[in-house]
């Protein structure tokens, strides 16, 4: 009775170590899944952020590259006889604003000039003359006019006008900010890509 007793005791101690042993082994293997699982999420997960980062990096280089830094207009205007003709430009403020411009007659080759601001004050004003090159910085946004009147009554003048327009950005010229802007974007996405390839 003793031994059998013994025995058993034994035996129970061997299915007790082997569902432990098993146990444990089974928890090891759950464990290194995991971290197997969990190291391949992040890496998908890093290698998913670099991707939005190029694309978004590529975005922004197009989109910069394609902005509008100095826009330039040259165009022909026709001034009938004893009319007015206007054209208006709409700026924002701090914009550079470069106006030319020279004036064809058969006879006399002179009209009157004037622009005026988007509340309808006259921001300068020529009398009779042939030729002008005028520059001035917008203070107010909206749309400035430039109007050209013809007071001869015999015939019509012809007008080659050219301007330019050149933005600005929080008192810098928009060429300098999308530089200073594009450098930022390169150094911000660079430090990433370092930052991301580090080892955890």
């Amino acid at each position: 009775m003793l031994c059998s007793s013994n025995s058993a005791i034994c035996d129970a101690k061997e299915i007790f170590l082997c569902r432990w042993s098993n146990l444990l082994d089974m928890r090891y293997i759950f464990s290194v899944h995991k971290f197997y699982c969990r190291g391949r999420i992040e890496t998908f997960l890093v290698i998913q952020i670099k991707k939005c980062l190029v694309r978004y990096l590529l975005v922004v280089m197009i989109l910069l590259t394609l902005a509008e830094v100095v826009s330039g207009t040259t165009m022909s205007l026709t001034v009938p006889q004893g009319e007015e003709v206007t054209k208006p430009i709409s700026l924002a403020v701090d914009d550079r604003v470069s106006i030319e411009f020279t004036v064809v007659g058969q006879t006399k080759s002179e009209l009157d000039f004037h622009i005026t601001d988007p509340q309808g004050n006259v921001k300068v004003e020529y009398g009779q003359v042939g030729t002008v090159k005028y520059c001035f910085t917008c203070d107010m946004a909206g749309e400035h006019i430039l109007h050209f009147s013809n007071t001869d009554q015999i015939e019509d003048k012809l007008v080659t006008l050219n301007y330019e327009v050149q933005h600005y950005i929080f008192g810098m010229p928009q060429m300098l900010f999308l530089t200073i802007l594009i450098v930022l974007v390169c150094v911000g996405a660079v430090a990433a890509f370092v930052m991301m390839g580090k080892p955890r």
